[in-house]
């Protein structure tokens, strides 16, 4: 991998940053990489639409922007209508399938959904959605490392709160790794 350029996109209190956050840090800290992280949000705290844009590169970042993703991680349709047309020729969507509902790709699209949502209401807390997608995105993408991911959610959410994420990542990843061996749903 090169350079990969991404976009986390979904709704104030979604953990739309926090993921962004735990992107970059798993590919800096914990893989040797390097990655900067912006941030773009609407004036309230929670319901407005907002995203992360991470670029994680083997070399040194010389321009922090996301221009055109090769990844976008969707928790929301405003979301996902806003960026879709950004995104690279080829490239790969991930999606909350009970929120998102993708439109038709071109052939070098490749777009996989979870029921992040309902994982994370089986798991006892909503709030852990954004780490389910986290662990799907990995899966799908093999975009840092399944261990590196870990320790980045390990080491960035709430204190108390570390077991419930990895459970959360872990699903999020397991669901991924049957969806892979069964076969890729285009979108």
């Amino acid at each position: 991998m090169a350079t990969t350029e991404i976009r986390i996109t979904g709704l104030g209190g979604q953990g739309v940053i926090l993921c962004g956050y735990i992107i970059g840090k798993a590919a800096s800290i914990y893989s040797n990489q390097h990655a900067t992280l912006t941030q773009s949000f609407g004036p309230e705290a929670r319901g407005s639409a907002c995203s992360a844009q991470v670029v994680v590169s083997d070399t040194r970042v010389l321009y922090p922007y996301v221009t055109s993703p090769q990844v976008m991680l969707a928790m929301s349709n405003d979301g996902y209508m806003t960026h879709k047309d950004t995104m690279a020729d080829e490239c790969t969507i991930v999606y909350e399938k009970d929120l998102v509902k993708p439109e038709k790709h071109g052939p070098k699209v490749k777009a996989y959904g979870i029921p992040a949502t309902r994982i994370a209401e089986e798991l006892g807390h909503k709030i852990v959605l954004n780490i389910v997608m986290l662990g799907f995105l990995e899966a799908m993408t093999d975009l840092i490392s399944k261990e590196a991911l870990r320790k980045g959610v390990e080491s960035s959410v709430p204190a108390g709160t570390e077991e419930l994420n990895l459970k959360a990542f872990d699903k999020g990843y397991e669901y991924g790794r049957q969806l892979k061996e069964k076969k890729a749903v285009k979108v």
